[in-house]
């Protein structure tokens, strides 16, 4: 009896070792909480619950800011001009038929322009602008040359050169014109309204020193044409007064000569008016 009971009690302690927990299996990651987002919304739901948590969240954005400031010298290259020219007549043609520069007959009528042909081009090398006060005053100032064609709408006028003599002849041209080009340096003060703008508001004045480096008297008579290459009297240097308008992307300039074009016999003040093209 005693032997079976020994054999029992043996047989229950080895099965009560099987039945421990074995400490070297590897342990289970915890249950971890479910985590959604759905536009503002963050919806989290807790591990081993039902119940889900809403949290609204805010996003900010952060505007992009320019972090390269403008340059205060910047250059702009070949600048174009398109416009007309014509001038102030306030000539004594009887002072100037008595000194010789004009025929008996020559007078204001004689010598009228034809507005719409005669045309103003002008070609800016360059033109820089210096910042003076935060981009909105500025420094403008550049090179390049004028070209001025003063079409005649009398196709009789005849100009001759040593001496000028400014006349009417016999031939009636199909084409009569003076033209006039210059080597000019302007300079101008600038206020740029939107100085943040490519394409902004803005006006600039000042003068601009021109030297006659070219002049010629054109003719055209079907297809024969004549030049007649002569400064005819014209002053060598010539002052203007100039401006500039600054529309967006449209740009408008003009100029004023401060004193006569001739040397002697007529007074003609030149002007211009046109469109400029240019990137500022």
């Amino acid at each position: 009896m005693k032997r079976i009971f020994t054999l029992c009690v043996a047989l229950c302690t080895i099965a009560s070792s099987f039945a421990q927990t074995d400490t070297t299996a590897t342990p289970q990651p915890a249950p971890q909480d479910d985590t959604i987002r759905i536009g503002g919304m963050v919806i989290i739901r807790k591990a081993g619950s039902k119940d889900k948590e809403i949290i609204r969240d805010k996003e900010y954005k952060m505007r992009n800011r320019r972090t390269d400031k403008p340059s205060n010298l910047s250059t702009n290259w070949w600048i174009f001009d398109l416009g007309f020219s014509n001038y102030n007549d306030q000539s004594n043609y009887t002072a100037a038929a008595v000194s010789g520069f004009v025929a008996p007959g020559i007078g204001e009528d004689q010598l009228k322009l034809r507005a719409g042909k005669s045309r103003n081009v002008n070609v800016w090398f360059f033109m820089q602008k210096l910042n003076i006060a935060k981009h909105v005053l500025n420094l403008k100032y550049g090179m390049g040359i004028e070209l001025n064609n003063y079409h005649f709408e009398n196709d009789k006028i005849v100009f001759a050169k040593n001496p000028t003599y400014i006349s009417q002849g016999t031939t009636e041209f199909k084409k009569v014109k003076l033209a006039a080009d210059y080597l000019t340096v302007p300079m101008m003060l600038n206020i740029n309204f939107t100085p943040k703008r490519k394409n902004g508001f803005g006006l600039s004045g000042g003068i601009s020193a021109g030297y006659l480096y070219s002049a010629r008297y054109k003719t055209k008579d079907g297809k024969d044409v004549e030049k007649v290459k002569s400064d005819f009297d014209l002053e060598r240097f010539k002052l203007s007064y100039i401006g500039e308008l600054s529309l967006g992307p449209v740009r408008l300039y003009g100029s004023y000569a401060m004193k006569n074009m001739w040397e002697k016999g007529l007074d003609m003040t030149p002007y211009t008016l046109g469109f400029r093209f240019s990137n500022w």
